[in-house]
């Protein structure tokens, strides 16, 4: 598939702009021709547009909001890094390996559900008539044909098996976390900071998985929003940008940013 951009109509006495034009399988056809070949309407493809966009823009957006103002990504590694500093400190560190532990099989929990999930689509695809006739009988459903309802799926298995590879890396890299943290060398007779270029190394990791656990998560949340356009575009179009707010809020307005950031020495706790 290729865009041509605008042409002159040469049959024309008088120059005018046609509309975009697209080769597909060897063949010049308008957009209109192009869409119809999927069974879009431009509806969908503008639903489409607006959520491929918006998630990118998104993306963009927190990455680069997150380096002016508080985040929940930027705030714990304050405390990633210092959670490193306790371990090299401790004797005893079978505490800091439990939390790996558990911080892992988060990870490994949404990696093996994404899994299933792609199983089920994977599965969908094969009885699209099936499939069909179950979401058509929702209310609100603008019925699609079955090439439509089968790209419709399709946006959803790449959407979990970004997921997917998102989960997975962040297990390898609290893996190799892991690994750094049995290299720590024994408890500093003084200041701890003697190894802050080891204890950097592994904080930098540990905060790399878990932003890899945060785009993860992201996928879950859009995936919501694609599913919406099983039911119609607009819907979709409706549940982007409420993912968009809610992840928003989430990572730059929540209680939760609040209590990390803010310095609370008050005898009473502050809901």
């Amino acid at each position: 598939m290729e865009f041509l951009g605008w042409e002159r109509d040469l049959h024309c006495k008088r120059v005018t702009l046609c509309s975009p034009r697209l080769i597909y399988n060897g063949r010049i056809m308008p957009i209109p021709g192009f869409l119809s070949v999927f069974d879009l309407t431009w509806i969908d493809l503008t639903a489409v547009l607006l959520f491929g966009g918006g998630w990118a823009a998104y993306v963009y957006f927190a990455a680069w909001h997150g380096k002016r103002v508080p985040s929940l990504h930027n705030s714990m590694d304050r405390y990633r890094r210092e959670w490193m500093v306790r371990m090299v400190e401790r004797d005893n560190r079978m505490m800091d390996v439990n939390v790996m532990r558990n911080i892992t099989r988060s990870s490994q929990f949404f990696a093996s559900t994404t899994m299933l999930i792609l199983g089920a689509l994977i599965a969908a695809m094969g009885y699209v008539p099936q499939t069909q006739d179950v979401v058509s009988g929702l209310p609100f459903t603008v019925r699609a044909s079955t090439r439509l309802l089968e790209i419709k799926l399709l946006l959803l298995v790449m959407i979990f098996v970004v997921a997917f590879f998102k989960f997975s890396w962040a297990i390898r890299q609290l893996g190799f976390s892991g690994i750094l943290m049995a290299a720590t060398p024994k408890t500093p007779a003084g200041d701890p900071e003697q190894f802050a270029a080891h204890i950097n190394r592994i904080a930098r990791i540990t905060s790399y998985a878990g932003s890899n656990f945060n785009h993860g998560l992201r996928s879950y949340y859009f995936a919501l929003a694609a599913m919406a356009w099983l039911l119609h575009p607009w819907l979709m179009v409706f549940a982007t940008f409420g993912v968009i707010y809610i992840l928003y809020h989430r990572e730059f307005k929540s209680n939760t940013l609040k209590a990390l950031v803010e310095d609370d020495d008050s005898p009473l706790l502050k809901m």
